[in-house]
């Protein structure tokens, strides 16, 4: 019998917790907005989901992929990708992070290399109109 009471006031206190909680989060987002664009942080690029994926820079993309700016070929990104992938992998007892690195390296660089390839076509297509 003494059960009833006991929980009871455990339902009630977590009851009460849940409702403090539901007020407070969304005044620290908030305030976090409001601290973010203080501190002259676009609230929009603030409030984007920390879920999104972030993309990796050139840069970043290049260090992994061991390839120099100028000497980036399609060619030779899949050879790298293939070299670095292989020699990492799970199996040999590489690391799975490694080798996630080195998938968005490709990804970026092949995106990359689609851009090279556009601005090529369209620079060719405006020569040959005038």
């Amino acid at each position: 019998m003494a059960i009833g009471p006991i929980a009871r006031v455990v339902v009630q206190a977590a009851v009460m917790g849940i409702a403090i909680l539901a007020k407070a989060i969304p005044r620290a987002y908030g305030a976090a907005l409001n601290n973010a664009r203080k501190g002259g942080v676009d609230a929009s690029k603030a409030s984007e989901g920390f879920m999104t994926r972030k993309k990796m820079d050139m840069d970043e993309a290049m260090m992994v992929m061991n390839i120099e700016k100028k000497a980036v070929t399609p060619e030779l990104i899949q050879k790298q990708y293939d070299k670095y992938f292989a020699v990492n992998a799970v199996e040999k007892g590489g690391s799975f992070y490694l080798q996630s690195k080195i998938y968005r390296a490709k990804e970026q660089l092949d995106e990359f290399i689609k851009e090279q390839q556009k601005e090529q076509q369209q620079e060719e297509g405006g020569v040959g109109e005038k």
